[in-house]
């Protein structure tokens, strides 16, 4: 078995559970957050909707710089629309889900560097990215949104078992 065969039904699963989460983000309270330092819902949703774009630039590229000195700093998608939402999510599940199959067991090897400017916060191998930047990265976020979900009585879906909306999966 090759790492993108192991890691593709991964990929499926969270991205099949992510966009039940999406499907239901409340349009009505975008500007909304649990806390001053949280996310308001909008950017939140944009961002759990763009994290499988990132397995594109993970196996794509060597690395990320967040803030380049000689052009515009990266900038997260934001919206708690979630027709924008889902058409963003599925575009990126399609090219993150083909990034992942054409790359070889050598390319999970090449060390991908995440940057801001001049600080590299860190370099490790595209298979440990993929494992951590990526999927870890959309279950966190993921299950912030069902917080921001439960706090404004929207259900939660069922992720791994059921919630307290869904008695099954």
């Amino acid at each position: 078995m090759t790492i993108a065969e192991m890691l593709l039904p991964e990929f499926d699963q969270e991205a099949a559970t992510t966009r039940k989460y999406l499907e239901r983000v409340p349009e009505a309270h975008a500007a909304w957050s649990p806390h001053p330092k949280s996310m308001p819902l909008d950017r939140l949703a944009g961002h759990v909707a763009e994290l499988p774009v990132w397995a594109v630039m993970t196996m794509k590229q060597t690395e990320l710089d967040l803030a380049p000195k000689d052009g515009p700093k990266y900038e997260s998608f934001r919206s708690a629309k979630p027709a924008d939402l889902l058409r963003t999510f599925d575009e990126h599940v399609k090219n993150g889900r083909a990034a992942i199959a054409a790359a070889s067991d050598a390319d999970f090897f090449v060390p991908w560097t995440l940057k801001g400017g001049d600080v590299a916060y860190f370099t490790l191998p595209r298979a440990v990215v993929m494992r951590t930047f990526v999927l870890s990265h959309l279950i966190h976020h993921r299950a912030q949104l069902g917080v921001y979900l439960r706090m404004k009585d929207v259900p939660v879906p069922a992720t791994y078992g059921p919630s307290a909306d869904e008695s099954s999966m």
